[in-house]
């Protein structure tokens, strides 16, 4: 079942894997041959666009999010929490077959993680589920990734969407080992770009070479502004207009896992209300550096917060 409602305008629709995160806290992360031992278990729902969805709905934004769960209790659980953050579900999709995504997170205590990811029905997404009409009037389509076939869905859906709509595009270490030429359909429609360095230093096969100089290369694809995050060392960040680095927020870590998507949830606000780059940055990174405090989105800032601060 589909629900398609053109009533709910959201200024903001996140179209990725919608997972329910279950993360372990662990002493330290095992490498091979290696072992730890778990110290809890937290199960949060999560998956990058709902992150910063949930980001933007807690700063005041109107959103939406394009993505599929099955009927199970972890489908239950992301769309009890997309509700009580005030995010439209007009563009969920739901499965009667099939499990709800799934990701398993080992945190440690510095709270560096890994993750595994498990589908499920995450890649079953096509485009004649998705209600052209309910996407007509964003004004940000932000992508993140998934792992398999509903990548196509993504690009197929760039010919419905308005020209004036920005596409903003976190590809994510599993979009950027696709490598340079699968991601360059989404590339070309790309407004913002939101990537890290290792992503991007893979996805350009380039170690050498400086981030303006790497920033530059995009910027010269047609892609209007290039976001480089360097996790505790900041952000890099380039526009034709303007250049920046800001550093981070000094803070107490607890879990890493949706720094990122934090970030691009304050970076998004600020765009949305006309910011300059530098103090996007700046309040992008401020997000992040609240959010990493707790485990999955408790710690997400509130728009109050926010104003409070600045």
């Amino acid at each position: 079942m589909e629900i398609f409602d053109n009533d709910l305008n959201a200024e903001v629709i996140g179209f990725g894997a919608l997972n329910v995160d279950k993360l372990y806290s662990v002493e330290n992360i095992a490498s091979k041959d290696e072992e730890s031992f778990i110290k809890g278990e937290t199960d949060t729902p999560g998956g990058s666009a709902a992150n910063t969805m949930v980001g933007l709905s807690r700063l005041g934004c109107s959103t939406s999010i394009i993505g599929k769960i099955a009927e199970d209790d972890d489908g239950d659980l992301i769309e009890y929490n997309l509700a009580i953050n005030g995010i439209y579900t007009n563009n969920l999709i739901y499965s009667e077959t099939g499990a709800t995504g799934k990701c398993l997170g080992f945190v440690d205590s510095n709270g560096e993680r890994c993750l595994y990811i498990d589908p499920g029905v995450n890649d079953e997404i096509r485009l004649d589920e998705i209600n052209p009409l309910n996407i007509m009037r964003c004004k940000i389509m932000h992508y993140t990734s998934f792992v398999g076939d509903s990548f196509n869905t993504q690009i197929e859906l760039l010919d419905l969407l308005n020209k004036e709509c920005i596409l903003s595009f976190d590809p994510g270490m599993l979009y950027v080992q696709k490598g340079f030429d699968e991601l360059k359909p989404i590339l070309d429609r790309t407004d913002i770009l939101l990537i890290n360095e290792s992503e991007l230093r893979l996805l350009c096969n380039n170690n050498e070479s400086s981030l303006k100089e790497l920033a530059i290369g995009f910027l010269d694809m047609g892609i209007e502004t290039v976001v480089i995050k360097q996790g505790s060392k900041g952000v890099f960040a380039m526009n034709n207009n303007e250049t920046c680095e800001v550093e981070s927020y000094k803070c107490d870590v607890v879990d890493t896992t949706g720094a990122g998507d934090s970030f691009n949830s304050g970076f998004l606000y600020s765009y949305l209300k006309g910011y300059d780059l530098g103090k996007s940055c700046q309040i992008g990174n401020w997000v992040a550096s609240k959010a990493i405090e707790g485990f999955g989105m408790e710690k997400f800032p509130s728009l109050k917060d926010l104003e409070d601060f600045f």
